[in-house]
């Protein structure tokens, strides 16, 4: 049996994405006769449409056995592995490039990619980032580290930092952005500041100013969808290539997750692996009872900025 609880990030998604998502390296029909067989359940209630939506802080248990066949096609694709050990590994993921296969998309995906690189073996996405999105991602190769990985991100004890380059020059050194994030259905884009929505705070500071941009550096506090570029439009800067929130023209979205760390409950130890436009540097990272330390982080490609 596994136990699931969704994440802030995660609310809404319904209980086929979130397994999907969640459980990565198991085919989709597999785990939808799972559902539909009554082996899944949310806060205790047997789940019967896998289409509902789930909440922030829910419990999700299904049945599965994962040694079961994955839908996951081997494709050789090469991937920048920033750290690996017997129990996860860490890759910059490329922008442009889907973290698993959808209805539409059956290959090119990180998990077609990943399914090449561990000849067949398991793997699971605690975590992931948009299409548009390059970075440091993490994948659980066991279901150990997949309890260490997802019990860290329940507990908070999970720190992104990532770096965007937004239109405009902005004047402030630092700044806080506080405002609310929800969903109106009726609205293009359907996610965006609204009165009524959940609290959503960011952190903002400037890494380099240029003539027409602003390369920044950015902290999600809290993990609303979108929140970052939401946060980045609602003062007025948005991420250039943003086509939901800015202008959309620059051919990609230039926001990339720099810098992923986790430290185990009761300690303060952590260290760091610096890989991309930096050669070399040093690994520390060890699993225990509570919870598991990493520190990985990435430069962008973002090639010449202006």
């Amino acid at each position: 049996m596994m136990e699931l609880i969704v994440s802030e990030s995660e609310e809404r998604l319904s209980v086929k994405s979130f397994l999907t998502l969640r459980l990565a390296g198991l085919s989709q029909m597999y785990l939808r006769g799972r559902v539909y067989q009554g082996l899944c359940s949310v806060d205790g209630v047997v789940v019967e449409n896998w289409g509902r939506k789930l909440r922030a802080g829910q419990v999700v248990l299904i049945y599965v056995d994962l040694e079961a066949a994955t839908a996951r096609r081997p494709e050789e694709i090469r991937l920048e592995i920033l750290f690996e050990d017997e129990g996860m590994l860490v890759v910059n993921k490329a922008v442009g490039m889907l973290v698993h296969p959808t209805m539409h998309v059956k290959s090119g995906t990180l998990a077609n990619a990943l399914a090449w690189y561990l000849k067949g073996g398991r793997f699971w996405f605690p975590h992931r980032l948009d299409r548009e999105t390059s970075g440091v991602l993490v994948v659980a190769k066991t279901e150990a580290a997949l309890r260490l990985i997802t019990k860290a991100w329940t507990a908070g004890r999970v720190k992104k930092e990532y770096v965007a380059l937004v239109e405009g020059v902005v004047a402030a050194d630092e700044m806080w952005i506080d405002a609310p994030i929800g969903r109106d259905a009726a609205a293009k884009p359907a996610w965006g500041v609204r009165v009524e929505g959940k609290q959503a705070l960011s952190r903002l500071w400037v890494r380099e100013r240029f003539a027409r941009h602003t390369l920044v550096g950015l902290e999600p506090v809290t993990g609303r969808t979108n929140q970052l570029r939401i946060h980045c439009a609602h003062i007025g800067h948005p991420i250039v290539g943003d086509t939901l929130y800015g202008s959309g023209e620059a051919g990609r979205l230039y926001l990339h997750a720099r810098r992923l760390e986790s430290r185990a409950g009761g300690t303060n130890d952590a260290g760091s692996v610096g890989a991309g436009l930096a050669e070399g540097g040093d690994v520390a990272h060890f699993a225990t009872g509570t919870g598991f330390v990493l520190a990985v982080e990435v430069e962008p490609d973002f090639g010449e900025l202006e």
